[in-house]
């Protein structure tokens, strides 16, 4: 048995969750989110708390326990908590800045480069870090990897855009050439 998979989810007071056959919305203070359960599993509720349990033992069934505790449980902590990821941008002349709701980078292109915000996702920046929060982990995830890939950490320089606490190992440049050799 999964040993992630057979672990409780813990349902927080102001998280409210409806379990409508294979359908499962979870809401709270942060927004709502459903998810769709695959055929294999079945989900429970039990003294306030979630059980997900595997129909049978077959391969399929055994690989989705887990991940879909792991999936609703993420969903259960975005509508409470929320996600946040906090990316850096590291770069003499580098900004970034909102504009209502957008991000603004200048990252030494001619132009600005502009994001704007899928539903249910923020930003914010201060002194050249950007949070991207939202109640989904993997929006708020693909979202900075987005940010990130406009202009990823140089291994020369450094500079660019990387996630808060990323270590980027600098390579040596050029060696100059030895005369007379």
């Amino acid at each position: 048995m999964s040993r992630i998979g057979k672990q409780p989810i813990e349902i927080p007071q102001e998280a409210r969750i409806e379990v409508d056959g294979n359908q499962i919305l979870v809401s709270g203070p942060k927004g709502s989110q459903t998810f769709q359960l695959r055929s294999e599993v079945k989900v429970e509720l039990e003294d306030g708390k979630l059980m997900v349990k595997r129909k049978n033992d077959s391969k399929m069934a055994r690989s989705l326990h887990g991940l879909t505790r792991t999936l609703i449980s993420n969903m259960v902590v975005g509508v409470t908590r929320g996600w946040e990821k906090t990316l850096e941008v590291i770069g003499t002349g580098f900004t970034a800045k909102t504009e209502g709701e957008k991000l603004v980078l200048k990252l030494g292109f001619s132009h600005p480069v502009e994001f704007t915000p899928s539903e249910g996702i923020s930003f914010s920046t201060a002194e050249n870090k950007i949070k991207v929060t939202g109640a989904d982990k993997a929006k708020v995830g693909e979202v900075a990897a987005r940010i990130r890939a406009a202009y990823p950490p140089n291994v020369y320089s450094g500079k660019g855009v990387r996630y808060s606490g990323e270590v980027v190992r600098k390579k040596p440049g050029k060696a100059a050439k030895a005369i007379g050799g």
